[in-house]
């Protein structure tokens, strides 16, 4: 697929007059589209709900623009709670799925009604003697072990993962959630990241159904939603195609009827926890050129790094880049792009073919509307940028404004030059 920026130079020109670059923004077009073609997509159930994850985008501006269209959030974190309470969201409306979780985050889960979902077994007497009893209504996080596989392909390594109960302890945790008390079960699984497959959802659909029918037969718990979590992925590369949710929505569908349906559960909701897919492709990271260097290889030097998208650092992730006003020139030069901070792996792109780029243009980082700002950081003293919204009329919105030096010191508050970094 051919990946086209959704601004242009003229656009970012007249930004950057009240918004210096760096800065993330996001296509609210796009999200809204996207929204409604996942409620599309599951309303042939009638509980369906889509939970968001926080940790992916967290910002309020664009978690509403969700809500609007029925979405919850899944939140991991004492604070993404707080966004969510502080935002209104009913109990209902959150899921709570941690791990490694500490005391004080089940308490205000639970003092917010939200659907907990527990990562292991030792967390069900743990979670007894935080709050003082099991919820009537709690989910499992499910992990079978070894590879998850569609059509001899492997997929994803869910027993080299840290999450969830093994089949034996969820079905014995099934057990002993229902003697202390629980009475309404939901199972979640997580086995694959970022699939670009329509087949993905409805593998691990079938895998749950049939799960969830040998649990209700076995422990006589009352299964009342089935929660697929995320994993449905975005195309990073241009050679990769989109998945298509539409036919995704169809094959969960059509294993739910072949499945539950026949086992007197056609009542069981579907629930979702996407981030990636949600928010990945309505973000664009925008950096300015800086400089140049040629020394043992061609280096762009501009001026984002890292700290503002840590994906091609951490992970080698590719993101696709755009020269803003050179979309139609031949892509005859090879450079890394690279930003500032104190490190070798700070480059957003290596050995990439591009046009010839000069001192003062505009770079579009593709796809960072997820797993983008929110994993920032400010290693070498680099501050978080700003965030935007591209409104629908085409005005654009300041939804968080860039960190600046005092918020990087304010934490100094206790030592004695602290009024000098103010």
């Amino acid at each position: 697929m051919e990946k086209k920026a959704f601004v242009t130079k003229d656009m970012v020109e007249d930004i950057v007059k009240k918004y210096p670059t760096p800065f993330h923004i996001y296509d609210e077009k796009g999200i809204r589209e996207n929204a409604k073609a996942l409620k599309e997509a599951f309303s042939w159930n009638k509980g369906y709900k889509e939970f968001f994850a926080v940790k992916a985008t967290p910002n309020p501006f664009l978690i509403n623009i969700l809500h609007e269209y029925g979405c919850g959030t899944d939140c991991s974190s004492y604070t993404e709670l707080m966004l969510s309470d502080a935002m209104g969201l009913k109990g209902e409306d959150i899921m709570f799925s941690s791990n490694d979780t500490p005391a004080e985050e089940f308490v205000y889960a639970s003092k917010l009604g939200a659907t907990i979902n527990l990562d292991d077994f030792t967390h069900i007497d743990f979670l007894e003697k935080t709050i003082g009893y099991i919820p009537e209504t709690i989910s499992c996080r499910y992990n079978p072990g070894g590879y998850f596989e569609i059509a001899n392909s492997i997929m994803d390594n869910p027993g080299d993962a840290k999450y969830g109960f093994t089949t034996e302890q969820l079905f014995e945790g099934f057990k002993v959630l229902k003697e202390k008390g629980a009475k309404n079960f939901g199972i979640h699984a997580f086995l694959a990241s970022n699939t670009v497959t329509n087949d993905y959802y409805p593998e691990l659909a079938r895998q749950l159904f049939e799960l969830a029918v040998k649990l209700e037969k076995e422990t006589g718990a009352d299964i009342k939603f089935i929660n697929l979590s995320g994993g449905i992925g975005i195309p990073y590369r241009p050679d990769q195609e989109p998945n298509d949710i539409k036919v995704i929505g169809e094959g969960v569908h059509k294993a739910f009827d072949e499945i539950l349906v026949p086992a007197g559960m056609g009542d069981v909701a579907i629930y979702t926890e996407l981030g990636r897919f949600m928010m990945g492709p309505y973000g664009h990271l925008v950096t300015k050129v800086l400089h140049e260097k040629h020394t043992h290889k061609e280096y762009i030097g501009v001026d984002a790094c890292a700290a503002n998208l840590m994906r091609p650092a951490m992970y080698g992730a590719y993101h696709h880049i755009t020269v803003l006003g050179k979309e139609n020139e031949p892509l005859d030069h090879t450079y890394d792009v690279t930003g500032s901070l104190c490190e070798n792996n700070d480059k957003f792109a290596i050995d990439r073919k591009l046009p010839k780029i000069d001192i003062g243009d505009y770079i579009v980082i593709h796809d960072t509307g997820a797993h983008g700002f929110a994993m920032g950081y400010n290693y070498n003293g680099r501050l978080w940028s700003s965030e935007l919204l591209l409104k629908e009329d085409g005005s654009v919105q300041l939804i968080r404004r860039a960190q600046e030096p005092k918020d990087y010191f304010a934490t100094f508050d206790c030592f004695p030059i602290y009024e000098k970094l103010k």
